[in-house]
């Protein structure tokens, strides 16, 4: 039994090293579009005029496409100015508004106001008290 089994494996060895060796087939001829006869070198005024529709869409859509990108780099452009100039507005209105909070402290503003000639009161603010019976 053991003899029979190792001869039916050489057998099959043998058999799949012969399916491998295969001739390979040539490859499929390219299929004859408009386009490809234009690039061609018999080409003729009516061949030329058949693809001429098709070669302007072309044209056209990569006309479309480019101007597409340039407008959407202006886009982008102006975003990363816009959001810069924000940004730079933003500094202004903390600094500007941190100096207006300095400068309106008791101290700052006394010392503003001396130059005038006014002076802090030192008496407690009083309560005025309007009589109901005088009108």
């Amino acid at each position: 039994m053991t003899n029979r089994l190792r001869t039916e494996v050489h057998d099959e060895e043998a058999a799949e090293k012969e399916l491998i060796v295969e001739e390979k087939q040539p490859a499929k001829e390219l299929t004859e579009s408009a386009l490809w006869q234009l690039f061609k070198k018999n080409v003729n005024s009516e061949k030329a005029t058949s693809a001429l529709p098709f070669v302007l869409f072309l044209v056209l859509l990569g006309m479309l496409y480019i101007g597409n990108m340039h407008l959407a780099e202006k886009n982008i452009r102006d975003i990363d100015k816009t959001s810069k100039e924000v940004k730079e507005l933003t500094w202004d209105y903390k600094t500007s508004k941190a100096d207006l909070a300095f400068k309106s402290t008791l101290s700052e503003v006394a010392k503003r106001v001396d130059t005038l000639g006014v002076k802090e009161s030192t008496q407690p603010p009083q309560k005025l008290k309007e009589d109901k019976d005088e009108h």
